[in-house]
């Protein structure tokens, strides 16, 4: 630092200065514009692209709002449609269970107006048959009773007492 100091000349620290000053001339002149200007165009892209980013996040956002909205409309129209649906079923599943009862009691009373016919009819038949029977038993028996002429001479006279007609 010493030689440095003494070995200072001022007409060398006169040009350097000169030659120092001229440099900062042509580096501001051709230098430091453009790249101030490149710098400054690249803020103002990275300014406006930092708009358009915030742009479409606002819109991301009303859009995802719309979304929920949308689906949120959907979920209580679906929930519509699936109540109307359950109220069709339990509709259709009380009117087929009335109908079926009503088949059913149909059946009972068709049934049992049947019963009471072939009953009714065993019953006449059953009659008739014993009335048959009846009238058989009975004609033997007068046959074997009345093959004697007198025996028919009484009981004819016994018959029409009882009848009251003599």
């Amino acid at each position: 630092m010493e030689k440095l100091v003494s070995e200072f000349s001022v007409g060398l620290f006169f040009w350097q200065s000169i030659l120092f000053l001229v440099l900062i001339f042509l580096l501001k002149k051709y230098a430091w514009g453009p790249i101030l200007q490149a710098i400054n165009d690249r803020e103002e892209v990275i300014k406006e692209a930092l708009e358009a980013a915030d742009h479409a996040k606002k819109e991301m956002q009303a859009l995802n709002a719309d979304n929920q909205r949308i689906l949120q409309e959907a979920k209580i129209e679906r929930d519509a449609i699936l109540k109307e649906a359950r109220e069709i079923k339990e509709g259709i599943i009380a009117q087929a269970k009335s109908q079926a009862a009503s088949e059913a009691d149909k059946l009972i009373v068709s049934a049992r107006e049947q019963i009471n016919n072939e009953k009714m009819a065993a019953v006449t038949e059953l009659k008739n048959h014993v009335a048959n029977l009846s009238i058989e038993i009975a004609e033997k028996v007068l046959k074997a009773e009345l093959k004697d002429p007198n025996k028919q001479q009484e009981f004819v006279q016994k018959a029409l007492q009882e009848a009251g007609l003599n």
